[in-house]
């Protein structure tokens, strides 16, 4: 099957077996990148390979890919191909081509792979299964092959969302030997229903009417988990996607191994190399051009990220035969990327999900993407759109038991408001610059009084010592946003925990009794709304 490149015997355990893409090292175990005369033997695992070890995985192999990680097809290698299982006259995506398919065929149960353009989620589609992309720097590459060094990633292959993201999140953390390593940031995610962007029906010109069929059917789980579908401006996306291998990121490349391809070594695959040394075209100002325009793009893609929370996309626009492949081998190529290849330079996190199958019995999938940091939200809405869709996983057929549980931290810091804070009253904006969400309504226990305070704009104290209930809201801030906030709070109100009816304690405004003195109680009207609503 051309799967492996090195295989192993798999120490003796219980952890899962693992396999190792071959540009990434594992110590004792030649690394090759796919090219003969490029192979070294490393004395030391990669990072990502040292954690998963220690966490219990038994590693069974290397796994072969398109040489230097260049490409989304899988058929780059003079070690052969790897055999789509599903259609043996199929790609079977790439770069990670074996990864994908030891997992699909059950020959190990997760993967490493790595994920610059979309190797870590196209070929994920094309074997059935779930693929992460995380977060760029989240993950250390050190001990990984250089592709484009400021973008690679390293990723994971699973049957499932939950497999993939405790791999995920076993793999992650800042590194101090990696230059390209960043410190994880937690936000607040999004509570209750999400906003998911789609593009508009033009920017899908040309995508298989089985892989749109397959896109529209996990929308149609989308909307019944209580989402909203909302179209979004894709032209950031679709221009910064072209750059990747049309700007001068392709010199990275020539960087990393154009020296070695430059000698001519008999093992290089021709399309390759062609690729990387076409990195020599680019000069240094064309360098600077290309990064300041992806700048520019990443704006352009704030702005539609205000408008959506999740973006969900078919993660290939088809699925190409090795014969296309072999009769325009950058064409092929190009048409893969088209959904995938925007991630890294726009710092995007990404979760490639099953959406079922073709009429021929091929999978299709799609891929949720949303800004740097939210690897958890994806990693939660992809496990439960798998859950709902309950299809068979991998090639191997094995289905879920159960719903999936995703852990992680939501990120955030709750706070009770009761006056200017509120939803729709003058101060509420402060919250929202802040990244804060609306968690949902509350009312106090019997134990509190509201008063209206002589302040401009107008606000509420709220004191202890009474027997009001009194009705507010509960907002959460990003965990690094709470203390600039609760410092910006002016005299005579603060923060304080605040009992609720219902038993829960939670931090929230509260005004100094003395204060409040010779201001007039309106507590039982049970809200400042209220009292506004009475006021002359």
């Amino acid at each position: 099957m051309s799967v492996f490149i090195h295989r192993c015997d798999p120490p003796p355990g219980d952890g899962p077996l693992l396999a190792v893409k071959d540009n990434i090292d594992v110590a004792g175990l030649p690394t090759t990148a796919a090219c003969p005369e490029f192979a070294y033997t490393p004395a030391r695992d990669a990072a990502c390979v040292a954690r998963l070890r220690a966490s219990g995985a038994r590693i069974v192999g290397k796994t072969n890919l398109d040489q230097f990680a260049t490409g989304l097809v899988g058929t780059r290698s003079p070690y052969g191909t790897p055999v789509n299982p599903f259609d043996p006259t199929r790609v079977p995506g790439g770069s990670s081509s074996g990864s994908a398919v030891a997992v699909a065929t059950g020959l190990c149960r997760i993967a490493l792979g790595t994920d610059t353009a979309g190797s870590g989620r196209v070929p994920a589609a094309f074997n059935n299964l779930v693929g992460l992309k995380p977060t760029k720097g989240w993950v250390s590459t050190r001990g990984v092959v250089p592709a484009c060094r400021s973008l690679d990633c390293v990723s994971v292959f699973a049957l499932n969302v939950a497999e993939a993201w405790t791999a995920l999140t076993t793999i992650a953390g800042f590194d101090p030997e990696d230059a390209y390593a960043r410190r994880a940031l937690t936000p607040c995610l999004p509570l209750g229903a999400l906003r998911i962007g789609i593009p508009t029906r033009a920017e899908l010109d040309g995508v298989d009417p089985a892989w749109l069929a397959g896109w529209q059917r996990a929308l149609e789980v989308l909307r019944g988990l209580g989402h909203r579908v909302v179209e979004i401006d894709y032209a950031p996306f679709r221009e910064a996607a072209a750059a990747l291998y049309g700007g001068a990121w392709v010199a990275e490349r020539t960087a990393a191994v154009g020296d070695m391809l430059d000698r001519g070594p008999s093992g290089a695959d021709p399309t390759v190399a062609r690729i990387i040394r076409g990195g020599r075209t680019h000069d240094a100002v064309a360098a600077f051009r290309s990064h300041y325009r992806i700048a520019e793009l990443a704006r352009a893609a704030e702005l539609q990220w205000a408008r959506c929370d999740v973006l969900c996309l078919p993660t290939a626009p088809e699925h190409p035969t090795l014969a296309a492949v072999a009769a325009d081998p950058l064409g092929v190529n190009a048409r893969l990327g088209r959904f995938t290849n925007f991630a890294n330079l726009l710092d995007t996190c990404a979760a490639a999900v099953p959406s079922g199958f073709t009429p021929h019995g091929l999978p299709t999938g799609v891929t949720l993407f949303a800004p740097a940091w939210h690897d958890l939200l994806l990693a939660r809405v992809g496990a439960a759109l798998q859950d709902t869709l309950a299809l068979p996983m991998g090639f191997v057929g094995e289905r879920l038991r159960g719903a999936q549980r995703i852990d992680g931290d939501d990120g955030g810091l709750d706070l009770a408001v009761f006056g200017a804070h509120l939803s729709g009253q003058p101060l509420n904006h402060q919250l929202l610059a802040s990244g804060g969400r609306l968690v949902g309504t509350i009312r106090t226990a019997p134990a509190y009084r509201l008063h209206a305070l002589p302040t401009t704009p107008p606000k509420p104290g709220l004191v202890r010592g009474g027997t009001g209930r009194i009705a507010g809201e509960v907002w959460r801030l990003p965990t690094a946003a709470f203390a600039s906030f609760v410092a910006a709070i002016p005299a005579p109100l603060g923060i304080g925990k605040i009992e609720l009816d219902d038993g829960r304690q939670v931090c929230g405004f509260l005004a100094e009794a003395a204060a409040c003195a010779d201001t007039q109680d309106i507590s039982a009207l049970g809200s400042w709304p209220a009292w506004l609503a009475r006021a002359p």
